[in-house]
């Protein structure tokens, strides 16, 4: 008696529809991802200058608040060069 059960070989096709989906999938994620890196993201150079410009803060909602109003400045003065 065999006590190993056989299962059905898949088909070359089933195994190349299955990673061509993968792949899709996977390149799909990845690219919403950095997508939304990209579209709501702060460059972390502007957030470290606007962290030294408002080091003077000693509460942390002011410097939040201080940290805010100097990117808000500088997109602004990004946006008025371009």
């Amino acid at each position: 008696m065999n006590a190993k059960p056989t299962f059905p070989r898949p088909s070359s096709l089933s195994i190349t529809v299955s990673a061509a989906l993968a792949t899709f999938i996977a390149i799909g994620l990845l690219t919403g991802v950095a997508l939304l890196f990209q579209r709501d993201g702060v460059p972390m150079g502007q957030l470290a200058a606007a962290e030294g410009a408002c080091s003077q803060s000693v509460y942390v909602s002011d410097r939040e608040a201080c940290m805010r109003e100097w990117l808000a400045a500088a997109r602004a003065s990004n946006l008025a060069s371009k």
